[in-house]
């Protein structure tokens, strides 16, 4: 049986449908143009420069990659230079804070593709700075002391700043940007990280707190946000890194520990450990997981065999909250810990993990149905 054939059978046998690479960049496209057409920015959380829309930026980008692949169309890029055009490329307004600097993802791959110093700079000049005047934040990470929010004292900026200074050590060969990003990111890992759940802490408020159930408090999209983080910055750490090794093994460790915790729905809700108190689909963690693990399989970190069921399972939850318009639905709502949601709600960040965990599940398939003709 060609391999295709055996892991489809496989995801077949554990439940899940079966997924078709036209299917997915069909709906890839209604999802990415809805979100287009109806794209809203303001001067708060969803201002140009904000963290929400810098995880839509990341997924609008991988989609923009493939579909000028190929079909030769560069509208979604175009899209993207428009927004950094009008911004002159600049980052956010807190020189420290790492949600200020997530949307650099977006303009230091711009920079790669076109090769525009505007593009680079304005990071270039922040990340330079952060690195020759770092924060004098305490070690504690304590998320309530507004001072240690310049430090990654909570698991969603290791999503937001750690694939930064990896591409700006890439771009410009200064180790300095890599130890810095391995210095922070380790402090954050030791910090956040439950060994015995093999989960991280949203921030050590939840350290003891419980839920209905007695377990502890693992947020669905935090651990979303650390995987799909990792998955990016594997992207970009040269294959030979010295550095890759504990980021490979944090990441594969997490990866499986997650797959253990998808419901019989396919979906991650907003509780990891307490799902019946949160039953509600839950959209924004299960996008940023599916992301996370069909790049394992495509990058060869993870097994097919076992994640492949996983992954089509997570893939069709994710798509029945997909409306006819291309409006994707059961997105959390900003926060720090799991909340309710309902089909109605939608935030940028939901549709930027959906188009990254989409476009990763397109590429295996392509791949897939290659080897069976």
């Amino acid at each position: 049986m060609a391999i295709a054939a055996f892991l489809f059978a496989a995801a077949v046998a554990a439940g899940a449908q079966t997924a078709d690479s036209r299917e997915v960049k069909s709906i890839l496209k209604r999802v990415a143009d809805w979100e287009i057409a109806n794209h809203v920015i303001d001067e708060g959380e969803h201002g140009d420069l904000a963290w929400t829309q810098a995880a839509l930026y990341v997924g609008m980008l991988d989609w923009a990659r493939l579909v000028e692949a190929e079909d030769g169309d560069d509208s979604y890029y175009q899209w993207m230079r428009r927004i950094g055009r009008r911004n002159s490329w600049q980052t956010g307004k807190m020189m420290y804070h790492a949600d200020d600097i997530a949307v650099s993802q977006a303009w230091l791959a711009m920079y790669e593709k076109y090769r525009e110093r505007n593009m680079l700079l304005p990071t270039l000049a922040r990340t330079e700075f952060v690195l020759k005047y770092p924060s004098c934040s305490t070690l504690e990470l304590d998320y309530s002391n507004p001072a240690t929010l310049e430090r990654w004292s909570w698991c969603d900026a290791l999503f937001m700043a750690p694939p930064v200074y990896a591409r700006m050590y890439v771009l410009t060969g200064r180790p300095e940007f890599l130890e810095f990003m391995d210095r922070e990111y380790k402090a954050s890992y030791s910090f956040l990280y439950d060994t015995e759940e093999r989960l991280f802490y949203r921030d050590w408020r939840y350290f003891d707190d419980r839920e209905a159930n007695g377990e502890k408090v693992f947020w669905g999209r935090g651990n979303g946000w650390v995987l799909a983080g990792l998955a990016e910055l594997l992207q970009i750490l040269p294959p030979s890194n010295a550095y890759r090794d504990f980021y490979e093994g944090l990441f594969v460790g997490l990866a499986l520990r997650l797959a253990e915790l998808q419901n019989p729905d396919g979906y991650w809700h907003a509780s990891l450990l307490d799902p019946a108190s949160y039953p509600s689909p839950e959209t924004s963690a299960t996008g940023f997981i599916v992301y996370g693990l069909a790049y394992g399989v495509n990058a060869g970190l993870l097994d097919a065999r076992t994640l492949m069921p996983v992954i089509l399972k997570g893939w069709n939850a994710l798509t029945d909250a997909v409306g006819p318009d291309g409006k994707l639905g059961y997105v959390q709502p900003i926060g720090a810990d799991p909340r309710k949601v309902s089909r109605d709600m939608t935030e940028v960040y939901g549709v930027g993990a959906f188009l990254a965990a989409g476009v990763q599940l397109y590429e295996m398939l392509v791949r897939a149905e290659q080897v069976e003709e």
